[in-house]
């Protein structure tokens, strides 16, 4: 039986909905990266705590479920298209070694429109995890599209996920319907492990002083709000807009995403992802 989670040890619910991992993958920590509205840099977040990990020492891959906006690729400089066997699909790997797999990697031009209903969405989100020979995976970070749709349903119910990472900005709109994330996560049995407030300050390139974008940082209050004691707030930064355009985020020296990538990295393994 699949954990979902340190706080959810019970019978698996959706038991069921689950997909079979692919015979040539073991995956021993799942974990979403999830918000409520679109724009608040949940892609690059993935990004940051993709190099954390595996700064860390661990084994880490990407699965892009965000089919109608991938952008995992582009921050890794990923060019070259996912290629196969008969036993399934390989992921493209970054320049640091790190698997990913994204709809991108399989249309003939990445700007290519997706236009697909949302079942079939879901359905490829499924073949991302059953048909991708994954290999030997520490912690896999899902890249989930925002708000709380097909898509996100489908991950919750059909993928093993240990926990979700929040991802909000400080705006009040923003961290309301962040809100709603929360409430879905939490319907699913999918705990929260930590809430991230992006864009939440820029840092004066004069005197290093940090000026808040929104006015005053929320993150405390959306932590608790969340009952999470794990918040993080990253700063408005040109050099990081710079890395994910060129294709260099594993070169960006980000290390504030720390604290998460630990939250992660203490999750306990799978059964049967040994």
């Amino acid at each position: 039986m699949a954990k979902t989670g340190p706080e959810t040890r019970g019978e698996d619910p959706f038991a069921q909905f689950r997909a079979e991992p692919n015979a040539m993958s073991r995956v021993r920590r799942v974990v979403g990266i999830a918000s409520g509205k679109g724009g608040v840099g949940k892609s690059t977040v993935t990004s940051l705590l993709a190099v954390a990990l595996q700064r860390k020492g661990l084994s880490v891959a990407i699965l892009d479920a965000d089919i109608t906006g991938p952008s995992i690729p582009t921050a890794f400089g990923i060019r070259e298209k996912a290629g196969g066997t008969e036993f399934g699909l390989l992921p493209a790997r970054s320049a640091g070694g790190i698997p990913v797999m994204s709809v991108n990697l399989l249309l003939g031009d990445e700007t290519e429109p997706v236009v697909w209903r949302g079942p079939i969405l879901a359905n490829t989100v499924k073949q991302f995890w059953s048909d991708v020979m994954w290999g030997d995976v520490d912690a896999m970070l899902v890249d989930l599209p925002p708000g709380t749709g097909d898509v996100p349903l489908t991950v919750f119910q059909s993928l093993p996920i240990d926990g979700i990472v929040l991802v909000t900005s400080p705006q009040d709109l923003v961290g309301m319907v962040v809100q709603k994330a929360a409430n879905m996560a939490r319907k699913m049995g999918v705990p929260i492990l930590a809430v991230v407030e992006n864009l939440q300050h820029v840092v004066c390139p004069h005197c290093g002083e940090e000026i808040p974008l929104f006015g005053e940082a929320k993150l405390h209050r959306v932590a608790e709000r969340l009952g999470t004691e794990t918040a993080v707030g990253l700063p408005l930064d040109p050099a990081l807009a710079e890395a994910c355009d060129a294709g260099t985020v594993e070169s960006y020296g980000e290390r504030r995403l720390d604290a998460v990538a630990d939250r992660i990295a203490a999750l306990p393994e799978r059964e049967g992802a040994t």
